[in-house]
């Protein structure tokens, strides 16, 4: 069955999610839209769900199947970040270049992002008694910021055109 027989049309989707995207950025005080750029929103939306599902399976992983935290914590990780990259590539950032090397980017960002703080900050935390969930939550605010960072300047960036000063 393809995508346009079940009515879903992933350019449309895109010019929707940009649209709604859009709107939400519109509604923030001057100032903070100037500073915040429209993609910050996408990706805050775009997150709330992954990080949801992050969640959901690390709960599951955890608490109905008994697994240990740092196995339980990295499924979700991994599924949640897969589900982020397609999402944010599709919907958010909109962009067509090449995937392989976005892809390899990515990977290179989450081996960070994932050791720095799913390894150290939310490992730590649930080590010294802190819930896990509350662990994973304070570790994921950190996650935020630094995610959106490099998918916006290395993972997804766009060259731009650089003009040359001509001498005379």
């Amino acid at each position: 069955m393809s995508k346009a027989s079940v009515g879903i049309h992933p350019r449309k989707a895109a010019l929707r999610f940009a649209w709604a995207r859009d709107r939400v950025h519109g509604v923030l005080p001057g100032p903070l839209r100037r500073i915040i750029p429209p993609t910050a929103v996408g990706f805050g939306a775009l997150s709330l769900f992954t990080y949801s599902v992050d969640l959901l399976v690390l709960s599951l992983g955890f608490d109905v199947l008994g697994l240990p935290y740092p196995v339980a914590v990295t499924i979700g990780y991994a599924i949640a970040f897969g589900l982020s990259f397609l999402l944010n590539r599709w919907l958010n950032f909109q962009v067509h270049g090449h995937v392989g090397r976005q892809t390899g980017r990515y990977v290179l960002t989450v081996v960070a992002n994932y050791v720095l703080f799913i390894l150290l900050v939310a490992s730590m935390l649930e080590a010294v008694g802190m819930h896990y969930l509350l662990a994973r939550m304070l570790a994921g605010a950190c996650e935020a910021v630094f995610m959106y960072s490099m998918m916006r300047l290395f993972v997804f960036r766009t060259r731009r055109a650089h003009t040359r000063l001509r001498t005379p």
